[in-house]
């Protein structure tokens, strides 16, 4: 009976992680729903003895990170506001779920959902583009998501997953091969410059890869891509190396905004979802815009709302994550799925130098399955850098 249970917590724990990560290109609050159903019947194993506590050792950078932003949010000038935010934390036991659950063949399985319903998430964007007119900058396609910059953020994911499946895989390329496309112009679509770097970056490296002499035909297609798009798409384009293009000197300003914050509160920063409410307090001359949700920049971000030591820690966070999955790429282990973690960070990393995408809790729930995934897969197979709860 016992033996029973333990595998019907299993196999609903791997169905909802499964439909949760495809989920939530669609829809957060089911995404979220079914990510709380995979998360109690992991706790279900956890709280029989029927497993332990593991997590690669990335999670625990991670986990500091996550404590030094309780610390900020305690001292925050607005306490109830900055907590309020902390409940994305939450998020962060993805790793250890997905750790957990995503063993063998179910870590293929799920990155095949992600992009069977990516490519579905790319045609309602096309549509809104072609048949509702969400071609202009102030209405962008935005699939059946809440923001444009949600929506190219995951968009960029599911290109990074589809770009490794076709270059490293050794089966199932033909599915990638037949989704891209719809990806590709759907992301292009959303005129989102942040998720076009993303793209880039995640395209040159997966080429670096598999053979750096691929990185020769890059500039060629993008420069092909580029002569058949349509104006306004040039025109955003261009807008990216223009010094005078509001958005960018609004983001010149935002640098400048968060250096004085990060000056005046170094240790603890201004406190989680606390620079809208005082970016009066630090707005610059340069400004273009009265407010502002965030600063546009990770690194920025975090330092400024957390702190140094939270920006240290996740920067530990990401210095591990690199190195233990180049690691496992190198050893020619499950290649296809250490390729698309790889691509998801390099992407993130990219991009989130103009979004704050670590802060969007869609892209924040698939960028952690997907990074967490090599982890998983490699976990029964060798001895792998984890660290297990002493006593379960």
């Amino acid at each position: 009976m016992a033996l029973l249970t333990t595998r019907r917590l299993e196999q609903v724990g791997v169905a909802a992680l499964i439909g949760a990560a495809g989920a939530v290109q669609f829809s957060i609050a089911v995404g979220q729903t079914l990510v709380a159903i995979s998360m109690a019947a992991w706790l279900g194993l956890l709280a029989t003895g029927a497993r332990p506590f593991r997590a690669p050792r990335m999670f625990w950078p991670l986990a500091a990170y996550a404590a030094l932003t309780l610390v900020s949010s305690a001292f925050s000038r607005q306490p109830l506001t900055s907590f309020a935010d902390c409940k994305q934390l939450l998020l962060f036991l993805l790793v250890p779920l997905t750790y957990e659950l995503m063993t063998g063949r179910r870590a293929s399985t799920l990155l095949t959902v992600v992009m069977s319903l990516g490519a579905a998430s790319a045609a309602v964007g096309i549509f809104e583009y072609a048949i509702l007119h969400f071609d202009t900058l102030g209405r962008r396609p935005q699939g059946t998501l809440g923001h444009y910059m949600t929506y190219s953020g995951l968009l960029m994911l599911v290109i990074a997953v589809a770009a490794a499946r076709i270059l490293f895989s050794e089966r199932e390329r033909t599915w990638a091969v037949l989704v891209m496309p719809a990806l590709l112009v759907a992301v292009s679509l959303t005129l989102t410059r942040n998720a076009w770097v993303g793209v880039c970056a995640a395209a040159a490296l997966l080429l670096l890869l598999k053979d750096f002499r691929l990185l020769a035909a890059l500039p060629v297609v993008a420069a092909i891509l580029f002569g058949i798009a349509p104006t306004d798409m040039q025109a955003r384009f261009r807008s990216i190396f223009n010094v005078n293009d509001p958005s960018n000197r609004d983001r010149v300003a935002m640098i400048q905004e968060g250096e004085h914050m990060i000056r005046n509160h170094p240790l603890v920063g201004v406190g989680p979802n606390m620079v809208p409410v005082l970016y009066a307090e630090y707005r610059v001359p340069g400004a273009v815009e009265k407010v502002n949700p965030h600063l546009h920049n990770v690194p920025l971000q975090i330092a400024a709302e957390r702190g140094l030591p939270a920006l240290a820690a996740w920067l530990a966070f990401i210095g591990l994550l690199i190195a233990d999955v180049s690691r496992r790429f190198r050893a020619g282990r499950n290649r296809f799925i250490s390729a698309a973690a790889l691509a998801a960070v390099v992407s993130m990393l990219s991009a989130g130098l103009f979004e704050y995408n670590f802060g969007d809790s869609e892209f924040l729930m698939l960028f952690l399955v997907i990074v967490t995934l090599p982890f998983a897969v490699d976990r029964d197979a060798a001895p792998a850098p984890a660290a297990t709860v002493p006593g379960r």
